[in-house]
This record gives C-alpha cells, structure tokens and sequence, in this order.
C-alpha cells in the first residue's frame, strides 16, 4: 500500500494547494492527509480507487478544520505580514501567479471540480465520485469554471 500512496503525493499537493491557497499550508494537508491514510488503512478496500480515497481524506480533513478555524480566529487575513515584500521579477512567475488566483477566486465547487480534472488528470466520473455528485454535474462544474478562469484572465485558457 505504501508504493501507491507515494505515487499520488503529487497530485495531492495539487489539490491541497488548490484548497489552501499557501503552499506551507498544503504541505501540512498532504502530511496530515497521509497520516490520516496510514492510520485508517484497514478501512481501505484493495482494488478500489486509491487516488479517490485520498482525495476524498484530504478534502473532510480540510473542511473539518476550516469550520474549526472559523471559531478560533487568530488574526486578520490582510495582515501585511502574509503579503510579498519585493515584486515579482520573472514574467511566468507572474503569469502563474494570475492563473493561481484566478483558480482559488473561482467559487469552491467549480475551483475542487476544475482542479481535480483539469489540473491532476482524475476522470470526470473519480471527480463525480470524490466530490458526491453526478457526472453531470461534474461536467457542467468544469465547463463553468473553464468559463470563470477565461473571464479572469481575459484570454482563453
């Protein structure tokens, strides 16, 4: 089970980050995402979709501790601390910049949606089935959000 799990680090630092919109902050989720796998592996049925079941971990973790921060509120998001303090010097650095915020300004069900798919490759029915929504759904989330990041960035994407 563990050479499994290892393959899919990567995508889950992409779906993290697209949760967490920090990277320190996603690497925390994937390790919690992994420590929260390795512990519960005997729930997992060999033979079932592994990529599904992590990503499915990580996004209850996520949200149990986003209900969890909105009670303890240590401080204000606009602090100036969180913000760069020397301009981005490299126009891809920049450009991906826009992308990535363009993604985490999309509503949350067509920003999970869009990343699962678009960005790390799952199918549309492992997205429906990680997200607990038809395929449909999927479908009409990934159109719409394609959309959204088009308007953004004010180009096709």
């Amino acid at each position: 089970m563990s050479d499994d799990v290892l393959r899919h680090i990567p995508a889950l630092r992409l779906f993290a980050r697209s949760l967490t919109g920090r990277y320190g902050d996603a690497d925390d989720l994937v390790q919690d995402t992994l420590v929260r796998a390795i512990s519960s592996a005997a729930r997992y049925t060999p033979g079932t979709n592994m990529r599904a079941w992590l990503f499915t971990i990580m996004r209850n973790h996520f949200y149990n501790q986003r209900v969890k921060l909105v009670r303890e509120r240590p401080g204000l998001e606009d602090c100036v601390s969180g913000q760069p303090t020397t301009p981005d010097q490299q126009y891809w650095h920049v450009r991906g910049r826009e992308i990535e915020g363009a993604l985490l300004a999309l509503p949350r069900t067509y920003r999970e949606a869009v990343m699962l798919v678009l960005v790390t490759g799952e199918s549309y029915q492992s997205a429906a089935d990680i997200l607990e929504v038809d395929i449909g759904t999927i479908k009409s989330r990934i159109n719409r959000g394609r959309r959204m990041l088009q308007d953004a960035l004010g180009e096709e994407v």
